[in-house]
């Protein structure tokens, strides 16, 4: 029973934003909203893009479609939040709504970690199996490729949260931070919690630097493979397969130091959390657009289509 009012008298928590001063507050407020409107716009464009154009009617690019929906959700999942908040004097957030903010993110986390793999392996398949990779890389694959992230994202987190959610919290309530995130939260528990750090650490870093190092390798061989072929092919593949290292390095680095050793307090943490969340989201498709010509080729087309209709009405 007390443990039961204890976890009842914290019904918010308390998020130390970036932060103190009105007027970096309003600067971070202009420059945060920019950037969410970029993310918006960049993720929203690649997707539709995808849909309407028939050149980008391949397995990369529906991996890449997906890829920036996913990234559009993460986003959404605090940024909105973030920004009100530099317009607040008091920046707070409800138990159960930090809980969903921190479900949201390592569900969204987890199925982009695991849609990485999946567009690794559709390269792979590209680079060693042309001759069959429409057959090996059939509309099912995709599918299923595809539900498998889906999945991913639900076990990754409800694996977390399902411990989380029962954590008695009894002050203090300030996460210093600013949006709830898992390691932040579960330190302001007022109970015994280092197997929920065990997993947090195991489920979310170590599985993000093991993800990091296999990707890495496997992109290296397959870069080195490439190398070995001089032609207009192989300089498009290098080119795709450099796009693809600088979003897996994007995504993993900063994960793999926020969750790989979550609870040892680094100030960083909060800046690295920022550039996951958020600069990850809106860099993607920077690099995906002015790396690959047949997706500036597509933008081109869907550009000139709307101007042509606007035109004619």
């Amino acid at each position: 029973m007390d443990l039961l009012n204890n976890r009842s008298s914290v019904s918010e928590f308390v998020l130390l934003g970036l932060s103190s001063s009105q007027e970096i507050q309003i600067f971070f407020f202009a420059i945060f909203f920019l950037i969410y409107v970029a993310i918006i716009v960049g993720n929203v464009l690649i997707v539709v893009s995808v849909i309407l154009d028939n050149h980008l009617h391949s397995p990369m690019y529906f991996f890449l479609a997906n890829l920036s929906f996913f990234d559009l959700c993460l986003s959404s999942v605090a940024t909105p939040n973030v920004i009100a908040d530099f317009l607040r004097k008091h920046k707070t957030i409800s138990l159960w709504g930090c809980m969903a903010q921190m479900y949201f993110m390592h569900f969204f986390g987890g199925g982009e970690m695991s849609l990485l793999i999946a567009m690794a392996i559709d390269r792979y398949v590209a680079i060693y199996k042309p001759l069959h990779y429409k057959t090996i890389m059939s509309r099912r694959v995709l599918i299923v490729f595809l539900l498998l992230s889906w999945a991913t994202g639900f076990l990754h987190t409800t694996s977390q949260m399902v411990f989380t959610v029962g954590l008695p919290f009894c002050g203090p309530n300030i996460v210093d931070s600013i949006f709830c995130d898992l390691p932040l939260v579960i330190k302001l528990a007022c109970t015994e919690t280092y197997i929920l750090e065990l997993l947090v650490i195991a489920n979310s870093g170590l599985l993000s630097l093991i993800c990091f190092i296999l990707l890495l390798i496997s992109y290296v061989v397959m870069l080195v493979t490439i190398w070995q072929h001089s032609s207009s092919a192989s300089s498009k593949a290098v080119s795709t397969l450099s796009a693809h290292i600088s979003v897996v390095t994007l995504f993993f680095g900063p994960a793999i130091f926020i969750y790989a050793f979550p609870f040892n307090g680094y100030s960083i943490d909060k800046f690295l959390s920022v550039f996951y969340s958020i600069i990850t989201p809106l860099l993607n498709p920077i690099i995906y657009t002015l790396r690959n010509q047949e997706m500036k080729a597509a933008i081109r087309r869907l550009s000139s289509q709307h101007v042509g209709s606007w035109l004619i009405h």
